[in-house]
């Protein structure tokens, strides 16, 4: 289980195909606190680490992972989202973040408000009925507020802290991204399918 609140950001240094999937070499100064068999949020996708050092961690990523998030499109260079999972005793600054990509939206938008910047997520339909005004929704492993819903898209506000200390920083339109909707709104939605209780919108 993870927050949302990025830990660290790290250079992916390698990928490197094994049989069906590929093995992710990345450096961060978070490796030397992570050892083999930790679990590490990547972009908001769990992995495990299979190998960590002072400065790099590896991990290998399956075909259906590759599949269903963005990181089969990673390559050496792109910067990515890491956080360790929240402790027993940690306080819960962000919402739950399982590390369960939903679905892969795209940054169809990016504006500057000031300081702060506006990113608008464009996503696929099957996402809409777990997505609220205000609700929190996970972009590449980040916990963010939703503070527009539109048809197809939502907007979220980035803080100048979060977007120096996150991938944020080299956000482009048309970027893809890992999306992870409230574990809470999906439990309710399931539980809506279940009653059989009809559903408006």
């Amino acid at each position: 289980m993870f927050t949302g609140l990025v830990e660290s950001v790290g250079e992916i240094a390698g990928v490197e195909p094994t049989n069906g999937g590929v093995r992710l070499r990345v450096t961060a100064p978070l490796a030397s606190e992570v050892r083999p068999g930790d679990s590490v949020a990547v972009n908001g996708v769990c992995l495990t680490a299979v190998v960590a050092g002072a400065a790099e961690m590896h991990f290998d990523v399956g075909p259906e992972t590759l599949r269903v998030t963005t990181l089969g499109g990673l390559s050496r260079g792109h910067v990515v989202n890491l956080e360790r999972p929240l402790r027993a005793d940690g306080r819960l600054g962000g919402h739950f973040v399982q590390g369960h990509v939903d679905a892969i939206g795209h940054i169809a938008d990016l504006r500057t408000d000031a300081e702060f910047l506006w990113v608008t997520v464009a996503f696929p339909p099957e996402l809409a009925r777990y997505i609220v005004p205000k609700g929190s929704i996970a972009v590449d492993g980040i916990s963010l507020t939703v503070a527009l819903l539109g048809d197809g898209r939502f907007d979220v506000q980035i803080v100048p802290f979060t977007r120096e200390h996150t991938n944020l920083s080299r956000a482009r339109i048309q970027d893809r991204v890992n999306l992870e909707c409230d574990m809470v709104g999906k439990y309710v939605a399931r539980a809506i399918d279940l009653a059989g209780l009809p559903v408006k919108g």
